[in-house]
């Protein structure tokens, strides 16, 4: 995602993480990846100052996970004061196994753009001829890129799923950057 969007001219991508919400026992036994302590922790109101938003996380039941959860429900004040209204939104995310939610995840992650009023920017199919590909497994959807990651977490993306994301993140900052020069 980031490579595709730091190849417009003009974009400056930063990744963030949002703060754990779980202890690491129960992260464990979930086989969840450690943190990037590369990628610092966001507060809400950081978000105000991003011209468009990527939202990426792992599914938990067809939704996204608590942590995101819980990081949109700290945006109260922004909702409020209406900060977010206007800036170009999308989503990407990660699934145990097939079937696990990724378009699901995205429609529901679609309420809490819409309240703050904020434009989803879905990737839809205009990567092409990959998107229409049944030779191999692969995660994303018109909604945004994905990957399936295992149920033990282990799988990594393929190139295709690389590829998909990498299109996502150019196609955003491209449309990011347009709507910061209206």
């Amino acid at each position: 995602m980031k490579k595709g969007a730091d190849s417009v001219p003009g974009v400056e991508v930063t990744v963030w993480r949002v703060p754990e919400t779980l202890p690491e026992e129960v992260l464990g036994k979930m086989h969840a990846a450690p943190g990037r302590e590369d990628h610092p922790v966001i507060t809400a109101s950081q978000l105000a100052e991003a011209d468009g938003i990527l939202f990426g996380f792992p599914t938990r039941f067809g939704m996204m996970a608590a942590q995101m959860k819980a990081f949109f429900d700290s945006t109260g004040g922004l909702w409020q004061a209406q900060s977010l209204s206007g800036k170009p939104a999308g989503v990407f995310f990660a699934t145990g196994t097939q079937g696990g939610g990724q378009e699901t995840t995205a429609l529901t992650a679609v309420t809490q753009l819409t309240h703050h009023g904020m434009l989803f920017v879905p990737v839809g199919y205009t990567h092409g001829a990959g998107m229409f590909a049944m030779d191999e497994v692969k995660g994303g959807s018109p909604y945004g890129a994905g990957t399936f990651a295992g149920a033990d977490g282990s799988r990594v993306p393929s190139d295709a799923e690389l590829a998909l994301a990498a299109h996502q993140g150019k196609y955003f900052a491209g449309i990011a950057k347009k709507l910061k020069a209206v």
